[in-house]
């Protein structure tokens, strides 16, 4: 038998049907059966040369086939008592040519039990689907609003009064600062006060991911586009953020080949997949942030100006720590209360005299050194009272004469001796060198990597074990 390209031969046809998983039954508009398949049959205890010619009636129970064919309204899921038991029915009406011929019945169910089978199946992925569903939406939501941004300083009230005014805007904002500073937060409370807060926040690191993945990550792929490209091949992080917020850290750590793409992209609202021909609309609000001086980078050619004004449409400065000595105490408080929560501790005060040595110190990593200073205090205090004694080394200094070293062991005036475990004493020598190179490069992680001479994965593999977030600010 010869067939056209495109075309089923007609004896396929019914073979197509028998293999299908429902059962299937046809009537014309006298209600009469022109078409019932073996699985129906099967089901109902007869044959097909039986049921076919006779009236649905006569064939089927409790049947409204008939009903249909005549009125032409469709019954969907539809339950139908039949031999003994209740099965789920599908009734269609047939309309050729604009003209009510008929009507089609299927079956996909047999009784309730087929159904409850097939629905605890359903109910399970439903169920992980929406577990999958929720945990991506609360990691790509901000986390903070401007409650959370803290400080009564004059420079640090402006730039929050800034930020504020200009959260619901649509425009690109510019984050500057030291690191350490609070840059996300700000960025956080900026979508969290904005009208895309429903959507994604979608932050990304431009100096922690490498930057042949750079491109992949931002833009996506498509299957085969490389080797060991995920199947199906994968969105992109910019299509990720659709109708939400962007934000980019680092940004003046992005390589200049990848700001070319990333500012056509932000020019033309589309991205092309890494292997991909076809352009795809993205809608996002672009927060990035930087503790580098982008002015003098343009002007050395290692940024791209066109990119620079792009982003640079509103411009919001975070003081360093060391010019709000002011808000140093209100930060502590606040701090320390995060961090009763995270050690399971309750009623921890900080001393007068600890908070006087906090104000004298210039904090190179700003509030995140403080931070990280006050849960080393927390890991050696064995009271209530934070004292000058659980500072580290290197903020004792001054005091050294009312806190002497006898023997390996700290001892305050008239009280008793205090030691840290071996342990803990190296991981708060490491964690305080790595925030003193962090500091001399003035952020600079790479730098940093190289003033303590080692590679700069393991430099970010001790951030990261020492709660140093790179791609906090």
């Amino acid at each position: 038998m010869n067939s056209s390209i495109g075309e089923v031969p007609p004896e396929w046809l019914e073979e197509i049907i028998n293999l299908s998983a429902e059962r299937i039954v046809v009537v014309n508009r006298d209600g009469i059966i022109l078409y019932i398949n073996p699985a129906y049959c099967e089901f109902l205890g007869t044959s097909v040369q039986n049921a076919i010619g006779r009236h649905v009636k006569d064939v089927i129970d409790n049947t409204r086939m008939h009903l249909v064919a005549e009125t032409g309204q469709a019954e969907l899921a539809a339950v139908q008592p039949i031999n003994g038991s209740e099965m789920i029915a599908n009734r269609f009406p047939l309309i050729v040519d604009g003209e009510l011929v008929g009507a089609l019945g299927t079956v996909m169910f047999r009784n309730p039990e087929e159904w409850m089978v097939y629905q605890s199946k359903i109910q399970s992925l439903i169920k992980e689907l929406k577990y999958y569903k929720r945990r991506v939406e609360k990691e790509l939501k901000s986390k903070y609003s401007f409650a959370d941004l803290i400080g009564n300083s004059p420079d640090f009230l402006n730039a929050k009064m800034l930020a504020e005014r200009v959260a619901g805007s649509r425009s690109a904002v510019l984050l500057t600062g030291e690191s350490g500073t609070g840059k996300e937060l700000f960025a956080h409370a900026l979508h969290h006060n904005s009208g895309r807060a429903a959507y994604p926040f979608v932050p990304i690191n431009c100096a922690s991911i490498p930057e042949q993945l750079l491109e992949s990550e931002l833009f996506g792929y498509e299957e085969g586009a490389f080797t060991g490209a995920k199947k199906g091949g994968k969105k992109g992080l910019i299509q990720t953020a659709g109708n939400g917020t962007m934000f980019l850290d680092e940004i003046g750590d992005m390589p200049l080949a990848m700001q070319g793409k990333l500012l056509r992209a932000l020019q033309e609202k589309e991205i092309q997949q890494v292997g991909g021909q076809k352009t795809i609309p993205v809608d996002v609000r672009v927060i990035a942030a930087t503790h580098r001086n982008l002015e003098e980078m343009v002007k050395k050619g290692q940024f791209r100006q066109d990119l620079y004004y792009r982003l640079n449409v509103i411009k919001i400065d975070i003081p360093p720590l060391r010019k709000r000595r002011e808000d140093i105490e209100l930060l502590a408080v606040n701090l320390l209360k995060k961090l009763e929560k995270r050690f399971h501790r309750r009623g921890i005060e900080i001393s007068k005299e600890l908070i006087r040595r906090l104000e004298n110190h210039d904090w190179p990593g700003n509030i995140r050194e403080l931070e990280n200073v006050l849960e080393r205090a927390i890991n050696v205090l064995d009271g209530r009272v934070l004292k000058v004694a659980h500072l580290p080394l290197y903020l004792r200094e001054p005091y050294e004469q009312a806190y002497t070293v006898v023997g390996g062991k700290l001892r305050e005036p008239h009280g008793k001796p205090q030691i840290a475990p071996l342990r803990t004493a190296l991981a708060e020598t490491e964690k305080s060198l790595l925030l003193e190179a962090l500091a001399v490069a003035n952020g600079d992680k790479l730098e940093a990597a190289k003033l303590l001479q080692i590679s700069k994965t393991s430099f970010y593999d001790k951030c990261k074990n020492h709660g140093i977030k790179s791609n906090e600010r």
